[in-house]
């Protein structure tokens, strides 16, 4: 199921002490709309990664992709690291898009969770069940399983050693935004360069090249919150599906399948393609989520 283009409009929303942007799509003349779907980007990009499958969708459900603290177009607080208050980890974005959904006043979403947005997304769902209606699982990792050998080095990284620290600040380079995008996709020629073009221009901005180091640091304390998390999923057995970019350099098609073992009713789709899955599969993407948001609202 998918639709013609449908606008998507552009805002700003103040949350505390941050201007959060994000896109927003309104879907017409559907009888039994379903809660809106949530879209939570991935490093090192932003809600743009979103924009194809929202022109796709955005005419059947409403669909609400916000920038979090530090990316896109949110303004960036400085971070404790410079001398600021506002500390980039983790649980500090899910904090921050808790209280986005919030001042939006949304009761029930379905979760699009991928890269940085499983660990915020899983974040809220733990403390928040009752707000989830759904989930769309798009390369974003739980499972010890899904951690390839170079994602396991990366998140050993301490501030305090500089060869780690040098690899990391290697994935905010030109070439190194552009490796994520185009690593184990099947065609590399039709991802469009403008999107990791983007991103970089986004990180090069004053005040954001830290925030993504700070978070590339803090990304193991994900780690231990796995089993959390899956107890989560075994206990509230959330409708799922999981679309997954399955020659991905970071998390691995095993952590797709290990979503199984918690939620053996999901839907699994594993793609000829690497980590920005929808960069070469949007129309097969975008059919399967609209499929799946048509039966959860047929319900």
């Amino acid at each position: 199921m998918t639709s013609s283009f449908h606008e998507i409009t552009h805002r700003r929303l103040t949350v505390g002490d941050v201007e959060i942007f994000y896109r927003e799509t309104h879907p017409k003349d559907v009888a039994s709309p379903s809660p809106p779907i949530l879209l939570l980007h991935g490093f090192p990009s932003t809600s743009h990664q979103y924009r194809g499958l929202m022109e796709r969708l955005g005419g059947s459900f409403r669909m609400i992709a916000p920038d979090y603290p530090g990316f896109g177009q949110s303004t960036a607080p400085v971070s404790n690291t410079d001398g600021g208050t506002f500390e980039y980890t983790f649980d500090s974005l899910s904090r921050s898009v808790e209280d986005f959904i919030d001042t939006l006043g949304l009761t029930r979403v379905i979760l699009y969770i991928f890269d940085f947005g499983a660990p915020v997304g899983m974040r809220i769902a733990n403390r928040r069940p009752d707000l989830i209606a759904g989930l769309i699982i798009q390369n974003g990792n739980c499972y010890d399983a899904g951690l390839s050998e170079a994602a396991r080095r990366l998140m050993s990284a301490r501030s305090d050693d500089p060869a780690v620290t040098a690899e990391l600040a290697g994935l905010l380079t030109p070439e190194g935004v552009r490796f994520q995008y185009v690593t184990g996709a099947s065609r590399p020629e039709c991802i469009a360069p403008d999107n990791y073009d983007l991103d970089f221009h986004y990180i090069e901005q004053p005040g954001r090249k830290q925030p993504q180091l700070d978070l590339l640091l803090d990304y193991k304390s994900n780690l231990p919150l796995y089993p959390q998390w899956q107890e989560w999923l075994r206990t509230n057995l959330p409708p799922a599906l999981i679309v997954w970019g399955k020659n991905d350099p970071f998390f691995t098609a095993a952590g797709a399948q290990a979503y199984l073992d918690d939620l053996p009713n999901a839907h699994l789709q594993l793609l000829d393609t690497g980590h920005f899955a929808l960069e070469e599969c949007l129309p097969q993407i975008a059919a399967l989520i609209g499929h799946f948001v048509a039966g959860l609202s047929s319900k």
